[in-house]
């Protein structure tokens, strides 16, 4: 499909707002709608709660725009999810514009929707630049760029939505990401490009299969690729089906998370069929995908549950595929994924405030960001029990993307 492109992403799922310094405040504030939120000052020293020696739960870095040039702001997430300042934070990049980040255990990649930044990430997180490349300059179109990163399951391989790669429609461009040197080789970018492209994909627990879904122009698609193993993706061309819907609806599908095995959550939104107006509330589906990359599903407007969030603005698989974090305009909410199984309704809103991203680290703590709320919340989220971390919500200015990296 080929023609005229919007901007291919929602705004609030790639382009994220995050402050130069996360702006503690006060004390005791809790991460429900009408708390306090906290300020860290750039120079606080580490808390007690995560002594200079011990080893964080997480790094989490954001970019943000104080001024006229944007900066990477890195913190330590303690096992309580409590965050202090990385030493040498801000890192200036020397950028005026923020488009996507992404990151594995020995780099982060940040993107100006030109270049592609690498940084070491040393023992104790600071970043050091290590390399550039001119992607947009690889789509031999010299229009648009690198608009979303993304990296498959074991980190080896980066990945970026070129937006407008020939000028009306998306491609994914792919480089190999060296390990020790943290400079990326370009592999290639997928032969078919469309305005469907829209999102970042997510990879099954194989690592050989990545999905996404959109509906530009209302056009019902969830797409997949098949990761071959330097790291090119094959368009796998599949039409899954939607969900069954009520008479006279039908669902428009956006975004999708994957689980360490083979089940992928997809939020759905019944339209009118005649109008193609918005019917209530964002369902969520599940599919399962089968050895040659297809997906199934069994859900059903009957079975799917309703999210509170109104508008899906980004969701995330926590590491153990139990849980599902769904934001939104309305708020941040989170269900229990049962792979093949219907999703089950878990948490309310955790927050009334508008979240643009939601990530989680591997000791159970889920982080999540309100670009117009100006606030980063940190929550502790088992399949039982879901509580604020201290310190969230944490008030922030300007804020651009996020990336967590587990420990």
């Amino acid at each position: 499909m080929s023609g005229s492109a919007t901007r291919p992403f929602s705004a609030a799922l790639i382009v994220f707002s995050l402050s130069s310094a996360l702006l503690l405040s006060g004390c005791g504030a809790n991460s429900v709608p009408g708390a306090q939120t906290q300020a860290l000052d750039q120079g606080t020293p580490p808390s007690s709660s995560l002594s200079i020696g011990s080893s964080p739960a997480a790094y989490v870095y954001v970019s943000s725009i104080p001024g006229s040039k944007v900066q990477i702001n890195g913190y330590r997430a303690a096992s309580d999810g409590k965050l202090t300042v990385v030493t040498g934070s801000p890192f200036l990049t020397g950028a005026d514009y923020a488009a996507s980040m992404a990151a594995n255990r020995q780099h982060l990649f940040f993107t100006n929707e030109v270049d592609i930044h690498s940084y070491s990430i040393e023992s104790n997180g600071a970043l050091r630049s290590v390399a550039t490349i001119n992607a947009q300059g690889l789509n031999q179109s010299n229009c648009g760029g690198p608009a979303a990163l993304f990296l498959d399951r074991a980190g080896a391989t980066l990945y970026d939505l070129d937006f407008y790669s020939d000028c009306a429609n998306n491609a994914y461009q792919f480089f190999n990401a060296e390990a020790s040197t943290g400079h990326l080789n370009y592999l290639g970018v997928t032969t078919n490009s469309t305005p469907i492209f829209e999102v970042p994909l997510s990879f099954i627990g194989n690592n050989e299969y990545a999905y996404g879904a959109s509906c530009y122009h209302w056009n019902q698609e969830i797409f997949g690729f098949k990761r071959s193993s330097d790291g090119a993706l094959t368009d796998l061309n599949i039409t899954p089906a939607m969900p069954t819907s009520r008479t006279g609806q039908i669902y428009c599908p956006s975004l999708a998370a994957a689980d360490g095995t083979n089940h992928v959550a997809v939020p759905m939104q019944a339209l009118n069929a005649s109008t193609l107006q918005p019917v209530g509330s964002s369902q969520l589906a599940s599919y399962t995908a089968t050895s040659s990359g297809n997906l199934n599903t069994a859900s059903t407007y009957s079975n799917m549950p309703y999210v509170k969030v109104a508008t899906v603005t980004s969701i995330s698989m926590s590491p153990s595929g139990k849980l599902l974090a769904v934001a939104g305009t309305a708020g941040l909410q989170v269900f229990h994924f049962n792979g093949a199984d219907p999703i089950t309704a878990f948490t309310g809103l955790l927050t009334t405030d508008e979240v643009d991203q939601v990530a989680w680290d591997n000791q159970n703590h889920l982080y999540a960001i309100s670009q117009p709320a100006g606030k980063l919340f940190v929550f502790t989220i088992t399949p039982t029990n879901r509580n604020p971390a201290p310190g969230s919500p944490y008030a922030i200015t300007n804020p651009r993307n996020i990336v967590v990296i587990p420990k």
